[in-house]
Order: C-alpha cells, then sequence, then structure tokens
C-alpha cells in the first residue's frame, strides 16, 4: 500500500478504512483473547452508560503471560500492575465475536463515540515509554502501514503527541497506576 504524503490533511475516517480491508486493532485471534487490554471500572461505565447495559463485555482471568505483558508495557509500574491484576483474579474486557472481532465493530469502524471508548482505543497505535512516544508494530494497521514515523502517524490521525501522552495519563489514572514521574506530560 503507498505511503501518505505528510502534506495531506488528517484522515478522520483512517480507522473506518482500515475496518473495512484489515483485521483491525479491533481484532484478536480467537483463543489469545486473555491478551486482549483491560478495561478500568470508569471505562466500562461510561460503556454501559451509553449502551444502555446491552452487554459487550467480556470476564478474563489475571494468567501469568498476561501479567508479564501488562508489566512489560508498564515497566516502570510492575507492583502497582500486579496489585491492580492480582494473579488468578479477573479483569474486565470488550467482548468479542466467535471470530474475535470486537462487538462495538462495524463496516464503519468502532460504533462508540470517540468520548465513550477506551483509553488504549484512543491512543492505539501509540503507546507511551518514560519520555518516548513509541508506536506497536501491528502490520495490519492502516496508520501504520500508510506512514514511516510516529510524527507522521500522529498527522495521520490529527492528533499530537501532547493528546496521545494526556490520554495516556488517564489511562494510568483510571487503573489507579501513577503517571509516569519522568514525563510531565502525563501527570
Amino acid at each position: 500500500m503507498p505511503r501518505r504524503d505528510t502534506m495531506e490533511q488528517p484522515d478522520p475516517h483512517v480507522c473506518a478504512r482500515c475496518a473495512q480491508v484489515s483485521p483491525t486493532c479491533c481484532h484478536v485471534v480467537p483463543g489469545s483473547e486473555e491478551f486482549c487490554f483491560p478495561l478500568s471500572s470508569s471505562e466500562w461505565q461510561r460503556i454501559v452508560d451509553f449502551c444502555h447495559e446491552e452487554g459487550g463485555f467480556a470476564e478474563e482471568r489475571n494468567t501469568q503471560p498476561f501479567l508479564d505483558t501488562m508489566c512489560r508495557l508498564f515497566s516502570r509500574q510492575d507492583r502497582q500492575v500486579r496489585d491492580r491484576f492480582p494473579l488468578h483474579g479477573t479483569h474486565m474486557r470488550l467482548a468479542s465475536d466467535s471470530e474475535g472481532y470486537c462487538v462495538f465493530l462495524t463496516r464503519k469502524g468502532c460504533r462508540l463515540p470517540r468520548e465513550v471508548r477506551p483509553w488504549f482505543c484512543l491512543i492505539f497505535p501509540f503507546w507511551v515509554r518514560g519520555q518516548m512516544l513509541t508506536m506497536f508494530t501491528a502490520s495490519d494497521c492502516l496508520v501504520c502501514r500508510e506512514t514511516k514515523t510516529v510524527r507522521e502517524s500522529l498527522a495521520l490521525i490529527g492528533t499530537t503527541d501532547k493528546t496521545v501522552r494526556t490520554l495516556f495519563g488517564q489511562l494510568q489514572l483510571a487503573w489507579g497506576l501513577d503517571p509516569d514521574e519522568d514525563d510531565p506530560l502525563t501527570r
């Protein structure tokens, strides 16, 4: 797929285009649901309020592989992560259908309005490590396929470094994790 010229306007529909041509970030390989990103109670409540309790959630066990993954993602908050997600406890996640697609995914993209979506969904494919804004290597993500750098990706989506860092800080706070003290934008 050709790369986009970074001088173009942001593509607010890139996620909808992605939903039409690839598995998207809203897909998990059936059998690996334990690695779906967990929801905080406030994220769950926002979605329930919007959907009027129609469902869309699954309870998942906190397995050792899940905890190892979460601790890698939040390497500076290892102890807090283990306290928040005790081994053999459970957490909530967005449900997926039998083919692994998020139940909120439609042909036009996510049916949840932006203000209702989980923090992880709002920042994907970006992540914050210390002071560095990075991206996941998601080969099915059109943002990753159509851009070469974090800066180009931010421009394609029409967001900023500061916005992603703020959302990341909100994700941490929603789970009771202290925002990264090394990054003043996530505090």
